[in-house]
């Protein structure tokens, strides 16, 4: 596991998203991964998720609290979490200001044409190019079907570890284009999830915002979060 806390992007988000600014407007590709304890506890058992991750090409970038309070716990100095919402808000506004064109991948098809409204509405300089929900069957052929339009921005909202696998083995088809993969972030983009009260992001407790609104949630919790620091602390 020490080999993905070397990786970790560890500076200011307001730093990062220079970087997100700069690398779109010089059509620079570019594969990040939002980490939080769930993504490195799938990576312990998964080999294909641990190449992903470990490539020298992929921006591993702290998004739970989790990564970043486990960092800090066995001396790594990560400023503070960015997460993955946040990245794909920052890219629909850059985007939009730099006149480029994205693909949207994902979630159920009311959200996908939310997402078109949101994106004519709030943002009419960013060229949609293209828009499939994430229940296609053929996973692989809606990604070559995005390696023929060409986007700036490709973001895929099918969940952990799915979107990351994907994104990877598609990857050198494209010679341009920033590829995030989005979880649940076009729920909330569309208007169709509510996100945490800012007094929740504020203190760091989205994830206890989640789990009272979806019980369920407790387990997964549990299995990722809970484990993640048991791990980390016998680590250290």
């Amino acid at each position: 596991m020490k080999e993905l806390f070397d990786k970790l992007y560890n500076k200011e988000e307001s730093s990062f998203y220079n970087i997100l600014s700069k690398n779109l407007k010089n059509n620079k590709k570019m594969f990040i991964v939002t980490a939080n304890p769930e993504t490195f506890m799938i990576s312990e058992k998964d080999e294909e998720m641990k190449k992903l991750l470990l490539d020298k090409n992929t921006i591993l970038v702290p998004d739970g609290i989790g990564i970043v309070k486990a960092a800090r716990m066995i001396n790594y100095d990560v400023k503070e979490r960015i997460t993955g919402i946040d990245i794909a808000n920052k890219l629909l506004e850059l985007g939009n200001i730099q006149k480029k064109s994205i693909y949207l991948f994902g979630s159920k098809q009311e959200v996908i044409d939310s997402m078109k409204e949101v994106l004519k509405e709030k943002y009419p300089n960013l060229e949609l190019v293209g828009a499939s929900n994430g229940y296609e069957k053929d996973k692989d052929k809606i990604f070559e079907k995005i390696a023929k339009v060409k986007p700036d921005i490709v973001l895929v909202a099918l969940g952990i570890p799915l979107q990351e696998k994907l994104i990877y083995k598609h990857l050198n088809k494209f010679d341009k284009g920033i590829f995030v993969g989005v979880g649940g972030s076009f729920d909330v983009i569309s208007g169709h999830k509510k996100r945490a009260p800012k007094i929740f992001i504020k203190l760091n407790l989205e994830w206890l915002y989640r789990i009272l609104k979806e019980p369920k949630r407790l387990k997964r919790f549990y299995d990722s979060n809970v484990k993640f620091l048991f791990k980390v602390k016998k680590y250290k």
